[in-house]
C-alpha cells in the first residue's frame, strides 16, 4: 500500500504544480487576462485564450463556488480512499491524476474565485470557444486510464 500511496501523492502533487505554475507563466508572464488578446502559441491548432470559468464543464453553472470546492475535495477524498483500497499501481496512476487536477481547480475557486483556463484547441474550420486547462487534461486522462484499468 506504501507504493500506491506514493505514486498517487507524486503524481497528485506534480498534477497540480503543473496546472498552477502554467496557470502563472500565462497570467503573470504573458500577461494574459480579461480583454487581452489571444496568445498564438501554434495557431490555429493552439492558442492561450483566457477565460474564467465558475461552473463546471464549458462553463455550465451547477452551485456556489464553495460548493464546488467541498464537491472537489470530497471526490479527491474518495477516490483516494477507494484506490488505496484497490492497492494497485494501475489505478494509483489514474487516481494521483485526478486528484492533483480536481485539487488545482479548487484551488483556483478559493484564490480567484474561479478556475482560470487558457488553453484553447481548434482544427479543421472549427473554431472552438471553449478554453481549458492542464488540471482538466489530468482529470481526463485519470478518468479515462482508471476506466481502462479497473
Amino acid at each position: 500500500m506504501q507504493r500506491v500511496a506514493t505514486i498517487i501523492g507524486v503524481l497528485a502533487i506534480l498534477s497540480f504544480a503543473l496546472d498552477q505554475l502554467s496557470k502563472f507563466y500565462v497570467t503573470d508572464v504573458l500577461g494574459l487576462g480579461w480583454g487581452s488578446q489571444p496568445y498564438d502559441v501554434f495557431a490555429p491548432y493552439l492558442r492561450f485564450v483566457y477565460a474564467e470559468n465558475e461552473g463546471i464543464n464549458f462553463g455550465i453553472p451547477l452551485a456556489g463556488r464553495w460548493v464546488l470546492i467541498g464537491l472537489s475535495v470530497a471526490i479527491s477524498l474518495a477516490l483516494l480512499i477507494w484506490s488505496l483500497r484497490r492497492n494497485t499501481v494501475s489505478i494509483a496512476v489514474g487516481a494521483g491524476l485526478v486528484i492533483g487536477g480536481a485539487l488545482g481547480n479548487a484551488w483556483d475557486r478559493l484564490i480567484h474565485g474561479a478556475v482560470i483556463d487558457f488553453l484553447n484547441t481548434s482544427c479543421c474550420g472549427i473554431n472552438n470557444p471553449f478554453s481549458f486547462n492542464i488540471a482538466d487534461i489530468a482529470i481526463f486522462a485519470g478518468a479515462i486510464w482508471i476506466a481502462i484499468r479497473a
